[in-house]
């Protein structure tokens, strides 16, 4: 019988697009281990994050709050405190493995034990911070795949990130990972008491590098390729027209971006990107099979998630940092066989961060009051229950996004609404006339009492959480 405070592993990959899991309505790709936890757990389907790039969506996963309350709001903005804390005073043990994203890297962030595995590329935060993954690549004589060495290739500008993984399969960071997980679960002894386990893959984040092997059938397979018309670009806002630009002259992670690739470019892309999904895919069931062989699996809740998507070239974008679904929207799998009904497919809106109530009301500690984020147990639970109205995300200017100090977006199921601060221009979106996104309707004259809704309930959301989170700042001092 499943007890009253389980065994917790959240894995995590970094950029994960949802139409990436088979079960989840995607045949093109192979990924049996999550399509498991799809068949026997929960999917939330509609599940959006708070901002489109790594830490700040992590944060706010790991705190229950907005970026701009947070204050986290872009990738290398100090981080230092999260709900790990309240798991630890409560006697889960606490440990990483892999990726998180805190700034600085190592922060304890209430971990008993960390085994930090960060981007396969760094050169924003601190390139010589040498984390688990680099010190055995040394120890073993290899010299680590990295930009440099792929600016050599000579059709470096023309592979958009798509690399071979030519060093020892073993070596690749999400296998490192994946394999230091299995290493803890059965080298360590099983703790008496509960634990909180969280497992962060560095992929499918570019480079996009998996081994040959895994790539090879997905370069056969026919994929859905993005097809961008000049009507769609002339629609978009000038600070997206301005980061193209850019990263066609920046190889941020190693990605040289193209305005016109050619099929076969977007291809290879999009082969090596869904292979590196596979790849970890197949680490995930051995996971599994070591949380079950070391007896955490009768008792435990394994939740499955992502930061955000990837463009991949969709809508003519590389990476992120824009609003469209195909960065908002990540896989969110709920499994615990012995606890919750599985099978479900539950399309309410909710946001990433609301997995963090969730999990510590699964440890019976109660969230604070002031959390943005809202527990998803009752819909685990069979509950009544219909999502948000709304989902929120924003993100300002960086590195990357440079045209705009900031830029926020309301959805509801119907609409969406991307507002650019300061600024004439937007976004606006009917959901359900054009699924895709591709035609902008902001400054059509019928759509603007709509686009005067959601602007108003953006305003509304920004005073209502101010309000709300009032006293946050008490629980961290």
């Amino acid at each position: 019988m499943p007890g009253d405070r389980p065994h917790i592993i959240l894995m995590m990959t970094d950029q994960q697009r949802f139409d990436t899991i088979a079960a989840l309505g995607f045949p093109y790709m192979e990924t049996p281990h999550l399509d498991r936890l799809v068949n026997e757990g929960v999917a939330f389907t509609n599940c959006h994050i708070t901002a489109p790039s790594c830490a700040p969506s992590r944060a706010s996963l790991f705190t229950g709050y907005y970026p701009h309350t947070t204050g986290i709001l872009k990738n290398a903005d100090r981080w230092t405190r999260s709900w790990v804390e309240q798991l630890n005073a409560a006697g889960y043990t606490c440990v990483n493995i892999g990726k998180m994203h805190t700034w600085p890297y190592d922060t304890p962030l209430g971990f008993h034990e960390r085994y930090v595995v960060e981007n396969k590329d760094r050169y924003l935060e601190n390139r010589y911070y040498f984390d688990e993954w680099d010190k055995a690549l040394a120890a073993q004589g290899l010299v680590k795949q990295q930009r440099e060495l792929y600016r050599k290739h000579p059709d470096y500008r023309t592979r958009l990130g798509a690399f071979e993984w030519e060093l020892p399969e073993h070596t690749h960071s999400d296998m490192f990972v994946g394999d230091m997980a299995i290493w803890w679960l059965r080298a360590k002894p099983k703790p008496n008491r509960p634990l909180f386990l969280q497992i962060g893959f560095p992929g499918p984040h570019p480079p996009y590098d998996p081994t040959p092997a895994y790539a090879a059938p997905y370069l056969e397979k026919e994929l859905p390729l993005p097809s961008v018309s000049e009507a769609e670009l002339a629609g978009q806002p000038p600070p997206f027209h301005a980061m193209r630009a850019h990263n066609c002259e920046v190889d941020h992670d190693s990605v040289v971006h193209q305005l016109n690739p050619t099929r076969a470019q977007l291809q290879r892309r999009r082969a090596y990107y869904l292979a590196n999904v596979s790849m970890i895919d197949a680490k995930i069931g051995q996971i599994l099979q070591a949380l079950e062989d070391q007896g955490y699996l009768d008792d435990a809740v394994v939740i499955f998630t992502s930061d955000h998507g990837d463009a991949l070239g969709d809508h003519g974008h590389s990476q992120k940092w824009t609003m469209y679904d195909i960065i908002t929207r990540v896989p969110a799998l709920v499994w615990s066989p012995g606890r919750f009904t599985g099978g479900r497919k539950l399309d309410g809106l909710c946001q990433l961060m609301d997995l963090g109530p969730t999990i510590l009301e699964l440890a019976g500690i109660t969230p604070p009051a002031s959390f943005e984020a809202q527990s998803l147990l009752p819909a685990l639970r069979g509950e009544a229950w219909s999502g948000r109205d709304t989902v929120f995300a924003e993100h300002p200017r960086d590195g990357i996004l440079q045209a705009t100090d900031y830029m926020s977006m309301v959805r509801t199921r119907r609409w969406k609404l991307v507002h650019f601060l300061d600024e004439p221009f937007g976004q606006l979106f009917d959901l359900v006339d054009d699924p895709g996104e591709t035609r902008n309707l902001w400054g059509v004259a019928a759509h603007a009492s709509k686009r005067q809704e959601l602007l108003d309930q953006l305003r509304e959301w920004r005073i209502r959480s101010q309000y709300h989170t009032r006293d946050w700042g008490r629980e961290w001092r």
